[in-house]
């Protein structure tokens, strides 16, 4: 076989010196403070038998879906748990995506025209940034959660819409050649590595100053934050102040997936413009189904929240009485979420502390520049409902012997 290339054996040899080189892991039996599955849904036997009984009782006796939506792998399950969906998040719309990172590369590549104008956090995650390189607009990345930062930007690029004027006044910046522009702003709710939100109300207050459409993604707070876990948007009753959501259902709902929220007309451009959802194999029946069910469950996990957050209030206070470096640039907007890093320097040290934790039974990941900036190498903790307290006071006691 041919080897190679050897521009691209350089950088694999790069990472080894920085040791950051990336490689697949079995799954383990240790302690789970490093999946995603925040309430226990990936392994729930219930979801998986109901999932199976559902295909049973529609006949769905098949393994895949066979094509691209737009050809024939539209089943009915499709729009059955696009309509929930929308329903349940208050949307008029959903469109479901093979996964998150294919509806955030198919949403910011076709959605901002070339004369548009893309704000984004500075640790937006690398789906939407790969999305943004793919677009035709121009972007500029304000500070983490940083608004005076946005607001600055807002400034230069949109005029600020007159508090007398209606609120469907549609006044657009022009490019210099009279073109209309739309200026979009990108975050997310919660931040995938230092688990913080940005003050979402704010944001849409800005958003609405500056008639710029707002885009969040949802994906760690789906099936977390809200009466039944509808995301933090909802919990703030913020969904009709957003131009589009976009929730995945590789977290908290244990399955495998992603859609957008939004309008309509959204779901429609889309449909004809959204290349990662036009040139793929539709997710199978199994996939969509499970979705479905699991979205049912989701108003009956109110006990798995309750305990999902007293484990997170926990975590907080044992951390508290320790002298760790938690990862945030602003105490302020500390983590409230499932996601708390605690920051470690050096790839070679926050590797050989994760190393010693999972020899003593707890998987926790580190997470290496650079995936994050160097310096800012940390171990991410997961937390989820099925973590008992005495598991999180352990592996805390333990990375203090480790750490200090």
């Amino acid at each position: 076989m041919k080897s190679l290339p050897k521009s691209l054996h350089q950088k694999l040899l790069q990472r080894e010196q920085n040791n950051a080189l990336r490689k697949l892991v079995s799954p383990n039996h240790l302690v789970d403070f490093s999946s995603n599955d925040y309430l226990g849904f990936a392994k729930n036997e219930e979801i998986f038998q109901q999932t199976h009984d559902l295909l049973v009782s529609r006949n769905y006796k098949v393994n895949g879906a066979t094509g691209s939506r737009l050809l024939t792998g539209n089943h009915s399950i499709y729009s059955e748990t696009e309509e929930f969906i929308a329903q349940f998040h208050q949307a008029e719309a959903a469109l479901i995506f093979n996964s998150g990172y294919d509806a955030n590369v198919g949403f910011f590549s076709s959605v901002p025209q070339r004369n548009d104008i893309i704000l984004y956090d500075e640790l937006s995650h690398a789906s939407i940034r790969d999305g943004i390189q793919m677009s035709l607009a121009k972007s500029f990345k304000f500070k983490h959660n940083d608004l005076v930062d946005l607001e600055n930007l807002l400034t230069k690029f949109c005029p600020t819409t007159d508090n007398q004027q209606p609120k469907t006044d549609n006044r657009q910046p022009t490019t210099d050649n009279g073109q209309q522009t739309t200026v979009f702003i990108i975050t997310e709710s919660i931040f995938s590595m230092d688990g913080d939100s940005p003050d979402l109300e704010k944001l849409v207050q800005l958003s609405e100053k500056h008639n710029a459409y707002l885009v969040i993604d949802e994906a760690h707070a789906l099936g977390v934050f809200g009466k039944n876990g509808e995301g933090l948007v909802q919990q703030l009753n913020l969904h009709n102040n957003v131009f589009a959501r976009i929730i995945t259902f590789g977290k908290a709902l244990g399955c495998h997936g992603a859609a957008v929220l939004g309008s309509e007309q959204l779901k429609t451009y889309l449909t004809n413009f959204a290349r990662s959802f036009i040139y793929t194999t539709g997710l199978s029946p199994h996939s969509v189904a499970t979705i479905f069910v699991a979205y049912q469950h989701l108003p009956k996990s109110e006990q798995e929240r309750a305990k999902l957050f007293q484990n997170i209030n926990f975590f907080k206070q044992s951390i508290s009485t320790r002298n760790f470096q938690p990862a945030t640039r602003n105490p302020q907007l500390s983590s409230s979420s499932t996601i708390h890093s605690i920051i470690i320097p050096g790839n070679e040290r926050v590797k050989i502390i994760a190393q010693q934790l999972q020899q003593n039974g707890f998987d926790v990941k580190p997470i290496l520049s650079p995936t994050v900036p160097e310096g800012q190498e940390r171990l991410r903790f997961c937390l989820h409902s099925y973590n008992s307290q005495k598991e999180i006071f352990t592996v805390l006691d333990l990375l203090s012997t480790f750490v200090f």
